[in-house]
């Protein structure tokens, strides 16, 4: 099958957690015998930032450790879309593109000589926080949306955006996402994330700084756009703040902590119930025991004890003191996560999910490749 995948970018994880996801489901698809050709605007602002904090080589560097990846850069005042999409089965455009590439795809796939399937890749939480971004979309001639999240979708559909979607939640691509066990933990506690649009900032203060300054644990955090008094709530934590992390260092930091924690962003606590982000796949794909401040399992994603989840500061302080004091319990925690990421949650699962869609979509089995792998039933991993 050709696929084309319109999106913000594959080169650059600067502050653009969906390119983890998307970079992996592209190796997947492309391992399972389909080419996949992606388009990315030339002036990006996740790549631009990105050049500008580690210079070209590390969009270089993306290539290199991607080698699947197949990345044309363009202008859309010179895109020719026509020619981008001659001969695909399937685009998929993700949310973070700009409108009018949105509209002008839309337009092209409803003309009567179109011939391929059109989805639209929704991953943030901007269907519940502005509606007018979603209704100017303009979305008739799409096929159908991939929505990361059971709530995502309902919301198409109750609004009338589409006439069809599929929840499509994220997952860890696990030949990057691993444990790594030469390692040595040498220090307590690793956050991985960015600061953000004001999304979680007092979030972070209670489930991150405070316990552990009141623990006295040694630990990193990673991001960027750390403003002035966040960086100083990192230092007065007693944390080293340590910048901008390329998706593919992450398992080495995680494999030299004993613990991380995941602090989801208000709008996804609060308002779209099911949605984990791709942090939390991530951290248990890679062996780490996992604490998380409050978020509504809604979909049943995770077993009880795949993570621990606390309801307050007081919560992540009790977790973490007996989490970096007990091995055992650090271990069997790991374990557990990791056993669901590999029977539920891994890129390959979501490649055979689109294949699956494709076809509900009408393109030839024979375009399909061969019947896709089916993962071990999940009852048998269940307990």
């Amino acid at each position: 099958m050709n696929i084309v995948v319109f999106c913000h970018s594959l080169l650059s994880d600067w502050n653009h957690g969906n390119a983890h996801f998307l970079r992996g489901l592209v190796t997947e698809l492309v391992l399972l015998g389909h080419r996949v050709r992606a388009y990315e605007p030339k002036d990006a602002w996740s790549a631009a930032n990105l050049v500008a904090e580690a210079g070209e080589a590390a969009l270089d560097a993306a290539l290199e450790r991607y080698p699947a990846l197949d990345v044309t850069r363009y202008r859309l005042e010179e895109l020719d879309l026509d020619e981008a999409t001659d001969g695909a089965d399937l685009v998929i455009v993700h949310e973070w593109n700009e409108p009018e590439l949105v509209r002008r795809l839309g337009r092209l796939s409803a003309r009567a000589s179109s011939s391929f399937k059109l989805l639209f890749h929704d991953t943030h939480h901007r269907s519940v926080t502005d509606e007018r971004w979603s209704a100017e979309l303009e979305l008739d001639g799409y096929h159908g949306v991939l929505a990361f999240g059971e709530a995502v979708r309902e919301r198409y559909l109750s609004r009338g955006w589409s006439r069809r979607a599929y929840t499509f939640h994220e997952a860890a691509d696990v030949r990057v996402f691993r444990p790594i066990p030469e390692a040595i933990p040498e220090r307590d506690l690793v956050w991985i994330g960015n600061w953000g649009d004001e999304e979680r900032s007092h979030e972070l203060s209670e489930f991150v700084f405070r316990p552990v300054r009141a623990l006295g644990l040694t630990g990193t955090v990673h991001g960027v756009r750390y403003p002035e008094r966040g960086l100083a709530a990192v230092r007065a934590a007693g944390l080293v703040f340590e910048g901008w992390l390329p998706n593919y260092g992450v398992p080495v930091a995680f494999a030299r902590h004993r613990v991380t924690v995941h602090v989801p962003r208000r709008p996804y606590a609060e308002r779209l119930p099911g949605i984990p982000t791709i942090r939390v796949f991530e951290a248990l794909a890679c062996g780490i025991a996992l604490v998380s401040a409050p978020w509504d399992d809604a979909e049943s994603l995770f077993r009880t004890d795949d993570f621990w989840l606390v309801r307050d500061g007081d919560g992540m302080k009790r977790a973490l003191r007996w989490l970096i004091a007990d091995a055992d319990a650090r271990a069997e925690l790991s374990r557990r996560g990791r056993e669901t990421v590999l029977a539920r949650h891994t890129c390959r699962h979501r490649a055979d999910q689109l294949l699956a869609i494709a076809e509900e979509l009408g393109v030839a089995r024979s375009r399909l490749g061969e019947p896709v792998h089916r993962a071990t039933p999940e009852a048998a991993l269940w307990d």
